[in-house]
């Protein structure tokens, strides 16, 4: 454990890093803006996500401005820069090392705000990973209304709630939440700061799907397909009863550690399996106008080996996608055993801190395919 001196020194070295790491690239883009900004930032970062946001197959930049690119063969033999919507190598990378940046610092202010020792914080936080989810379906639904020529939410403000800006957004979010609840917390108007973050979490939940609900009757682009909801929550609340009974009967040192905590775990990432098994296997028996396709290389990954090992015979009756649910269960089984009680004991905020990004990479995503689904977009 850290002492206070060295706890300081750690926190003046990671902001003095963050500083010299923005300055670098602000006056880099000021000194040099074809290279440092129209090279590097707009190509991989920013680019990428304009021309997302603008329904561009590809943008290019000339003359320190940008162009979009709708024809997809246009894109072809661009000179570069060119941006496409979606991720690269160093895209990845780049928000990689931004989330370990942002993990670290906000170690550091939980530690400061002397919070996220217990496991209050995890649950306190859960609307707010469901909301992330919902979140991204906004964004989904507005590009269903923008190519009926309706749209509600103009570019660059529709940036705020396209990946991979949207985790920033929810990030700051969730910070300023985080914030706010712990200072009603140290002013005595609320006895505990878990109550007001939940609570925070909730309403922002219930105004994004009440959103969507609101879509589903005023449009003609947004529908509602109740029954997803049903068979998703239902499906994999049914699938974490049953693996959370065998884990206590035939392996409880698995969740010796985690507890609760690894009950959520694991039906956050039976969330994201069952949506897919159900969009992507199911979707037409289940009433949705169209089918739905993988976008993610695991999920096309599990498919096409699903594809390749079993007859045609016995995929079209039981379909392709299920293997992913086996796979999201299995993985979140092995989270769970890895934090026993000595992790807790040690780093509790890491412990935490980790739990919560974990549970958010299942239950985020799985959350966006539900409710996409839910509301036919």
């Amino acid at each position: 454990m850290d002492t206070a001196s060295e706890g300081i020194d750690n926190e003046r070295t990671w902001a003095g890093v963050v500083a010299v790491t923005v300055v670098a690239l602000v006056g880099g883009a000021l000194a040099f803006p074809r290279q440092v900004y129209d090279g590097f930032i707009w190509h991989y970062f920013w680019g990428p996500v304009a021309a997302d946001a603008k329904g561009a197959e590809c943008a290019i930049r000339v003359g320190g401005a940008t162009k979009y690119i709708y024809d997809r063969g246009a894109c072809a033999g661009l000179a570069e820069p060119v941006a496409e919507p979606g991720y690269t190598l160093v895209s990845e990378v780049g928000y990689a090392v931004t989330l370990i940046v942002a993990l670290l610092g906000l170690v550091f202010l939980l530690r400061r705000l002397d919070i996220g020792r217990d496991r209050s914080l995890f649950y306190a936080l859960f609307p707010f990973m469901l909301f992330g989810g919902a979140l991204r379906v906004v964004e989904d639904a507005d590009n269903a209304l923008q190519q009926a020529g309706n749209g509600a939410i103009p570019f660059p403000w529709n940036t705020l709630i396209i990946s991979p800006i949207i985790y920033f957004t929810v990030f700051a979010m969730t910070l300023a939440a985080v914030v706010a609840s712990v200072a009603l917390a140290r002013r005595g108007i609320v006895d505990e700061y878990e109550y007001p973050l939940a609570g925070i979490g909730t309403v922002v939940l219930a105004i994004t799907v009440g959103y969507l609900f609101v879509l589903a009757v005023t449009t003609k682009q947004v529908n509602l397909f109740p029954q997803i909801l049903v068979v998703v929550l239902g499906g994999a609340t049914l699938v974490t009863a049953i693996t959370w009974a065998a884990v206590e009967r035939f392996a409880p040192e698995v969740n010796a550690g985690t507890k609760g905590i690894g009950a959520v775990i694991i039906w956050g990432h039976a969330v994201d399996g069952v949506a897919n098994v159900a969009v992507l296997d199911w979707a037409l028996a289940l009433g949705l106008a169209g089918e739905y396709t993988a976008k993610h290389p695991v999920n096309r990954g599990i498919i096409d080996i699903t594809s390749a090992v079993l007859p045609a015979s016995i995929t079209s009756v039981i379909g392709t996608a299920w293997p992913f649910l086996l796979v999201k269960i299995v993985a979140a089984l092995a989270v769970v055993w890895v934090f026993d009680e000595r992790i807790f004991e040690e780093s509790p905020r890491y412990a935490i801190l980790l739990l919560i990004a974990i549970l958010a990479v299942g239950l985020g995503p799985g959350t966006r395919d539900m409710l996409r689904a839910a509301f036919g977009i």
